[in-house]
């Protein structure tokens, strides 16, 4: 319990299902269980833990990091494997975020993860959720066997190319260490059957940036989040805020603004989920997003706001583009205008549009929306 309480803890600086590192969070006995969306959207509560705490390289920004002076335990595979079925069992786990430290050289380091795996699925019969934290440098064979295993498998980039990389991370190499292993997963869905994985179906899989730490730009993270998804089949791509920890050469660093981090994720799912491309979003002088205004309201005020869109007759790809309108709600709209003509905000807000946001931006039946003026 004192080693589970020890890992638990210092796990919380990976990003997961939840999106961002303050996920709610229950503590029993001092054991960090985290309160998860899974890809299907369903909540779920996970251990989110780490293998071990021994780690032998020096990320400037992390409270691991080989340099610092704090107490580190491990556990071996058979043994965590037999503490995550428990709690299982139990009813206080759905399933295991489960990641390490490297100690060894990331090979060894995902042998053991990978061994703790195949012991929960083909020596326990873990039917829960399982995700698989890849490590730096592991090769093809090691994650053609963690996507076997698992539910979803992540890789963290940290910083959004080689030039950055350094400045945070200087023992890892961008290309071979993080970015191969992602080409694999990729490479794995493309030429790879998936009848040997444990649902018959590959995993998704996930990145996470330290976002402040390099002295990168937005422009540069939202550039690589493009070719991520476009080009590599990666599903999210989380942003978290730098944290400075004692200890570490970052503990005198300011802490980086939330709300970037928030601007980073709107504009990563107009990317990802609205058509967007990254050059069409607005930055400042520094390659920074504006943080007093979404980027899509941004882009919508700029392009759209004098010349609105019809809502009866728009596109799927031209809806998208509204601010309170998202997929679910251009579908709504595609599908009600087919059976009547929407003349009014009222009828548009049943079906889930957000018309305080929208009715700047578009027409109905020809005509801007009748707003209802303020009295006070």
């Amino acid at each position: 319990m004192e080693k589970l309480k020890l890992l638990s803890s210092a796990s919380q600086i990976e990003a997961g299902e939840d999106g961002c590192r303050t996920a709610n969070r229950a503590r029993m006995d001092g054991i960090i269980l985290t309160h998860a969306v899974l890809p299907n959207g369903k909540t779920t509560t996970l251990l989110k833990s780490l293998l071990t705490s021994v780690c032998e390289n020096n990320c400037l920004y992390c409270p691991m990091r080989a340099g610092r002076d704090f107490r580190r335990t491990t556990f071996q595979p058979d043994a965590f494997a037999q503490i995550v079925v428990n709690l299982t069992k139990a009813g206080l786990i759905q399933g295991v975020f489960l990641s390490s430290g490297v100690a060894g050289g990331g090979i060894r380091a995902q042998d053991r993860l990978i061994e703790t795996a195949e012991i929960l699925r083909y020596k326990m019969n873990y039917r829960a959720y399982i995700h698989l934290k890849i490590m730096p440098g592991a090769e093809f064979t090691q994650v053609l066997a963690s996507m076997r295993l698992a539910d979803r498998v992540s890789i963290n980039l940290e910083a959004p190319n080689a030039a950055r990389l350094p400045a945070i991370a200087p023992n890892k190499q961008f290309e071979s260490d993080l970015m191969e292993p992602i080409r694999y997963t990729n490479h794995i869905r493309t030429n790879f059957t998936p009848d040997t994985a444990w649902k018959k179906r590959w995993p998704s899989s996930c990145t996470q940036f330290v976002v402040g730490g390099a002295g990168e730009t937005d422009k540069e993270l939202l550039s690589t989040s493009q070719s991520l998804h476009h080009d590599h089949d990666i599903l999210r791509v989380y942003y978290s805020a730098l944290t400075p920890h004692k200890g570490t050469p970052f503990a005198n660093h300011e802490p980086v603004s939330t709300q970037r981090e928030h601007r980073l994720y709107q504009a990563d799912y107009l990317i990802r989920d609205y058509g967007f491309a990254e050059s069409e979003l607005a930055y400042d002088e520094n390659g920074l997003l504006p943080l007093e205004k979404d980027p899509k309201l941004i882009w919508a005020e700029r392009y759209i706001k004098h010349q609105p869109i019809e809502i009866n007759h728009a596109s799927r790809e031209e809806l998208l583009r509204v601010p309170g309108i998202g997929p679910k709600g251009a579908l709504a709209v595609i599908h009600t205008r087919q059976e009547h003509t929407l003349s009014d905000l009222s009828a548009l807000k049943k079906i889930g549009v957000h018309t305080q946001r929208a009715k700047y931006f578009i027409l109905l039946n020809g005509k801007r929306p009748v707003q209802q003026l303020a009295f006070f």
